[in-house]
């Protein structure tokens, strides 16, 4: 099979499209014949071995799993012995490992992976390969960053700082499904996205600092990770609270580590709990949650998709189309 393989950690460029042997899945896992993946920001700092401690894990001189890619969707080609829930034919989506508890999510840009049964979902009828590629790291984790760390409540004001990326622009819309007040935080180009995403008010960085505004938040949701716990607390209510999505570099962990105590923390989101993907399943087909697609991309490509999602700030998900969707 044909798979974007990475032998040493370095930037794009070292990315080489080649054949590879197809996987065998074992006795509690899925051979999946993969039609769509998408990329997150996750697989560019695998790439990069950035911060450089994630080494403790993906492999301390060199890449331990050769393929990256957490989120794909695709039809089952066989199942292990001991596999219950799928059988053939059955098309799914799923994010591949747990990427917040136990391991690293890799494996996805390739013709084929094999998956444990349970970090899969069925896919619904009018889900496009493509919208169900899109979902899985990216809407499971706005999900439990505004819902489970964040206790969003229908009424609440919230603050989404970097709302046109792939995890913000679901975060809007699942903000609105809870019953919030909506501020989106993005660029100049990303603020007409953002808006058709139903937020309330958008804040054009590049012209309005909002820990500057005097505005204050019942929930602050910060997917860019590019601010400090002072900027948090000077624009939170007495009771807000702030999640932030991973961290802009080490300084910025430290800072929120220290200093965020229990009102500012950093989202560990596990992005395989079947219960948040059925979950996203329902708001996609109540029409409340809707994939926003910034580009394709074919396999060949991936190292150019990885670097238009590193430098590019795409709107949206970045897809790589494998087999057709």
């Amino acid at each position: 099979m044909k798979a974007a393989v990475y032998t040493r950690y370095g930037s794009p460029d070292v990315i080489e499209v080649t054949e590879v042997e197809k996987p065998t899945p074992k006795a509690d896992e899925v051979l999946i014949k993969i039609r769509s993946a998408s990329i997150n920001a996750y697989d560019w700092h695998l790439l990069r071995a950035k911060p450089f401690f994630t080494r403790a894990l993906s492999g301390l001189f060199k890449p331990n799993n050769p393929i990256l890619g957490a989120d794909i969707s695709g039809v089952i080609e066989s199942v292990g012995d001991a596999v219950t829930r799928w059988k053939p034919e059955d098309k799914v989506y799923g994010c591949l490992e747990s990427c917040g508890k136990g391991g690293l999510a890799t494996g996805g840009f390739a013709e084929y992976v094999c998956a444990k049964e349970s970090v899969l979902i069925a896919k619904p009828a009018d889900m496009s390969f493509v919208e169900a590629a899109a979902l899985p790291m990216a809407a499971v984790t706005a999900l439990q960053g505004l819902r489970n760390d964040g206790k969003l409540k229908a009424g609440q004001h919230v603050l989404i700082n970097g709302a046109s990326g792939g995890v913000g622009t679901f975060a809007v819309q699942i903000a609105k499904a809870l019953g919030a007040e909506v501020t989106g935080v993005c660029s100049t180009a990303a603020v007409a996205v953002v808006r058709s995403l139903g937020a309330d008010h958008v804040i054009d960085y590049t012209r309005e600092d909002f820990a500057d505004n005097g505005q204050r938040y019942d929930l602050i949701l910060d997917i860019a990770a590019n601010r400090f716990v002072s900027d948090y607390r000077g624009s939170l209510k007495p009771e807000g609270r702030c999640v932030v999505i991973g961290f802009s570099d080490i300084s910025h962990l430290m800072n929120v580590s220290l200093f965020g105590g229990k009102s500012v923390t950093i989202l560990m989101a596990d992005n395989t709990l079947g219960g948040d993907l059925a979950s996203v399943n329902e708001l996609f087909e109540a029409g409340k949650l809707k994939p926003v697609i910034d580009s394709y991309y074919p396999l060949d490509e991936v190292a150019a998709a990885i670097n238009h999602v590193e430098t590019g700030h795409p709107k949206g998900k970045v897809i790589i189309e494998i087999t057709g969707s």
